[in-house]
C-alpha cells in the first residue's frame, strides 16, 4: 500500500531497471496526476535514465489536459534523446493517442516485457529515435 502525501494524493509509482525508468500512470490522467507523472519522468531523465516506459495498465481515462502533459513528456524525452514507450494502453486510450497524433512520436508496446525487448533491440542497433 502506498502512503498518501500531505495533500491526500498517492504519489506516482516508478521503478528503475538500469538506465530505464518505468513510471506508472494512475487510473485517471488529468492535470494533477499528469503533472506528477511529468515531474517523475523529468526527474528520472535528469538522474541519468536513457529510456522511459510509461505504463498505463491502471489508466481508465485520459482527459485533454492529461494529453497535453503527455506531449510535454514526449518533447522532454526527445530533447534528451531518450526512448519513450507507452505500455498497457487500453483500446479507447490507444485510439485517442492515435487520433491526436501522439503515436507518431511515441512507441506503443503491449506490456513492459515487450517495451524492454524493443529497447534492447534499439540499443543493439544504436537507434535513439524511440520508435
Amino acid at each position: 500500500m502506498l502512503m498518501a502525501e500531505a495533500d491526500g494524493v498517492v504519489p506516482v509509482r516508478s521503478r528503475r531497471a538500469g538506465d530505464v525508468a518505468v513510471v506508472y500512470a494512475g487510473d485517471y490522467l488529468n492535470k494533477l496526476s499528469g503533472e506528477r507523472i511529468e515531474r517523475e519522468c523529468y526527474n528520472k531523465l535528469e538522474s541519468g535514465c536513457r529510456a522511459l516506459v510509461l505504463n498505463f495498465r491502471d489508466t481508465e481515462l485520459v482527459n485533454s489536459i492529461g494529453v497535453s502533459i503527455l506531449l510535454g513528456v514526449i518533447d522532454t524525452a526527445q530533447k534528451k534523446q531518450a526512448h519513450l514507450i507507452f505500455t498497457n494502453v487500453n483500446g479507447q486510450t490507444a485510439q485517442l493517442f492515435e487520433l491526436l497524433g501522439l503515436t507518431r512520436h511515441v512507441a506503443l508496446a503491449e506490456n513492459e516485457q515487450a517495451a524492454f525487448a524493443r529497447l534492447a533491440e534499439h540499443s543493439i542497433k544504436g537507434d535513439t529515435s524511440g520508435h
